[in-house]
């Protein structure tokens, strides 16, 4: 008589993304950690995360002069590579670098804390959003936009917030399938494309109004 085969045992819950990142900040009590220990941590979904946390600092009204350019390629870098269908990938002298427990302990509190607002909201939802890896290198194609978006350095105030939110959005709704977050980051990107628009056409009536007054001048 054939004996009935044991139950397999479920596979542990995996950590919530706050947990995680309560895991990253006890290593910055003890001592500088790097970034590829930061994704170690976090079990494949590093990338993703930090494309949020790069985000972060522009979630100001006024951009930050010197940040926009190289904060907005290395997310711009991790976007193209997920819109291909390619593993995430960073140069290994940015992976190692040591990160300075004063500057980004506070960046990562900052992150927890926004990622306890949002774990209350996040939950897988609207599935046919995430529903196939092809949908998902799509979700990558706002964030390569946005990323552009960061990249000019523009001292028009909301020139990065808007872009980084639009990110912050998708990466979340990545992060956790949720696609209602995703659906959000969608509009955000499409306000984020409407504000530069409007910024291109008033600069180029600007410079014509300037190059008219200019060619009136008399001699």
């Amino acid at each position: 008589m054939a004996t009935a085969a044991a139950p397999e045992t479920p596979p542990p819950a995996p950590r919530r993304l706050s947990e995680e990142l309560e895991l990253i900040l006890r290593e910055f009590d003890v001592e500088e950690v790097t970034l590829r220990e930061v994704m170690t941590v976090l079990h494949g979904r590093g990338f993703i995360l930090l494309m949020l946390l790069l985000s972060l600092p522009f979630c100001t009204p006024i951009p930050l002069p010197g940040l926009s350019t190289p904060l907005g390629c290395i997310i711009l870098l991790i976007a193209i590579r997920l819109a291909l269908g390619q593993k995430p990938w960073l140069p290994a002298r940015f992976l190692d670098l040591r990160l300075p427990p004063a500057t980004f302990r506070r960046v990562f509190a900052f992150t927890r804390r926004l990622v306890l607002g949002f774990e209350r909201l996040l939950r897988p939802r609207l599935a046919w959003v995430t529903a196939s890896p092809r949908r998902q290198q799509l979700h990558a194609l706002p964030i390569i936009v946005c990323a552009i978006f960061l990249l000019l350095p523009l001292p028009v105030p909301f020139s990065n917030v808007i872009p980084a939110w639009a990110i912050i959005l998708m990466a979340a709704g990545l992060l956790e399938r949720d696609g209602a977050f995703i659906l959000a980051g969608y509009g955000c990107a499409a306000l984020a494309t409407a504000f530069f628009t409007a910024i291109g056409f008033l600069g180029v009536g600007a410079v014509d109004l300037i190059w008219q007054w200019v060619s009136q001048a008399p001699a």
